[in-house]
């Protein structure tokens, strides 16, 4: 427990320079563990546009998806509630590594000689080493409530496979991770970690689904991709019985189970009289960066908001969705099994770069985080894998931690924005979300030093044809975008 948590606030005002002195560790005690997540639903700009059925063109019907996900989940994911119970069981779990600590990086801040005040919240600390497991933990457990006996999923980095091989262990679930092959080729360890915990771990594409035999025909070295692998485990979920799906990221309910950081945050800052000008994070599917900054977007809407507070998403020029990707329909995977999901998207087809932040190769985001984006609530940065290693490496010469390539797009933003500060003498407070570590990413470090890493930029003329396609294949698409997303 942090010295300061149990002083009442007037004796937090006294001695408020000791308690908000540089270097400071926030903690909090177990008992702080969110008892309920925040669901931004029905306090986004207007109402989300739903999913789209293709085979009807009309919205899905929620009935459809119970063969694919927990019917708690599906709940979860189209509920109105503000606020959703989490379960003790849940909460019991999270207690292995929860709360998580709030830092003050004054090493950070001093190498830059930065007025600006720097805080991150370090999911590291997790057993599988990122912010993955605040969801993997809910969803296991309600498909273990459920009878639910395997569980099929996808992982880029492999932090997601991990997380929910994790967790399907803690409740005697089986479970079966497709890792795009780049990753399975490069972070060997994460693949480990998962076999320890129980949990199958195949290459996609791979020969254990029709699609993935399919892409491997056409090219045996196919580097695959995240909506490849998300192709694929659909594809085992609905073939097999008693089999259901996980989703890492991009759909709402696993948005939600992530915002145990933000509020955990909040009441972190409160502790040392703090509040963010910035919240910033990277961005894959979205579920990092939505988890920390949707509570404090929550106090902005319902005017609690002691100040202006800017939300920042960072990405890789690689995968631009955000900042060069097209807001309509599309699907959430390669071998289009999913709904239409409104989005900004770089088109389904589109395999992007093999670059080191396998977390972050994804085509689209979450439909929340782009009706956002869409409304102007947040901005976009994307920077290349280059630059990123570099501030990676200033950061781990500074605050010690090694970060992993992910969340080090978020690092390279918030050095670029305290030199600003300096230049200019604002004295903001910078929170961001260091979601994992880099341990498992020694092989792309190694490539940095030997200055073997490439930018890497968006291909224009590749995502232009997969967008190409998308109309092609779905002509109707810009009326049912027109009529939803308008």
């Amino acid at each position: 427990m942090s010295l300061s948590h149990g002083f009442p606030k007037v004796y937090k005002r006294i001695f408020g320079v000791f308690f908000a002195m540089p270097g400071k560790i926030i903690t909090l005690d177990e008992n702080d563990i969110p008892k309920e997540w925040y669901n931004i639903l029905p306090d986004l700009p207007k109402p989300l546009a739903p999913p789209i059925d293709p085979s009807t063109k009309q919205p899905v019907d929620p009935a459809k998806l119970e063969r694919i996900f927990a019917k708690e989940l599906i709940k979860q994911e189209l509920s109105p509630d503000r606020w959703i119970p989490i379960p003790n069981e849940v909460r019991d779990v999270y207690r292995i590594w929860r709360p998580t600590p709030l830092i003050r990086a004054e090493r950070l801040e001093k190498a830059l000689n930065t007025p600006a005040r720097i805080y991150y919240k370090w999911e590291g600390v997790s057993p599988p080493g990122s912010h993955k497991p605040n969801t993997a933990v809910a969803q296991a457990y309600y498909n273990a409530k459920q009878g639910i006996e395997r569980l099929t999923t996808e992982t880029g980095a492999g932090q997601w496979g991990s997380a929910l091989s994790f967790a399907c262990n803690l409740f005697g679930i089986k479970c079966s991770v497709y890792m795009v092959r780049i990753s399975y080729n490069q972070k060997p360890a994460r693949r480990m970690l998962m076999h320890a915990w129980g949990a199958e771990v195949v290459p996609s594409p791979s020969d254990k689904t029709n699609f993935g035999k399919s892409l491997l025909q056409k090219d045996p070295n196919h580097p695959g991709s995240l909506g490849i692998a998300i192709s694929e485990a659909l594809e085992d979920t609905v073939t097999h019985d008693n089999t259901r799906y996980s989703l890492g990221s991009v759909l709402n309910h696993v948005l939600m189970h992530q915002t145990v950081q933000g509020l955990e945050a909040k009441k972190q800052l409160e502790m040392v009289d703090e509040y963010p000008d910035v919240v910033a994070g990277c961005v894959g599917g979205g579920s990092s960066f939505s988890g920390l900054f949707w509570p404090f977007y929550y106090d902005v809407t319902a005017k609690k908001a002691p100040k202006d507070v800017k939300f920042i998403a960072t990405e890789p020029t690689a995968c631009p969705t955000m900042t060069k990707g097209v807001y309509t329909y599309d699907f959430g995977d390669t071998a289009k099994m999913t709904p239409l999901l409104p989005m900004h998207t770089l088109g389904s087809d589109f395999v992007p770069p093999p670059i080191h932040a396998g977390g972050l190769r994804y085509h689209g985001d979450a439909p929340t985080l782009c009706l956002l984006l869409k409304e102007g609530k947040i901005e976009p940065r994307a920077y290349d894998q280059v630059s990123v290693f570099d501030a990676a490496v200033f950061f781990a010469r500074t605050e010690g931690f090694l970060p992993g390539p992910e969340p080090s797009h978020t690092i390279k933003y918030v050095i670029d924005e305290a030199r600003r500060c300096k230049e200019t003498g604002e004295k903001k407070v910078i929170l961001f979300n260091l979601c994992g570590h880099g341990h498992f990413d020694l092989t792309a470090y190694e490539e940095y030093f030997a200055g073997r890493l490439q930018p890497w930029h968006y291909p224009e003329e590749e995502i232009k044809k997969s967008l190409d396609n998308l109309r092609k294949e779905l002509p109707w698409v810009p009326e049912v975008a027109k009529q939803f997303l308008s």
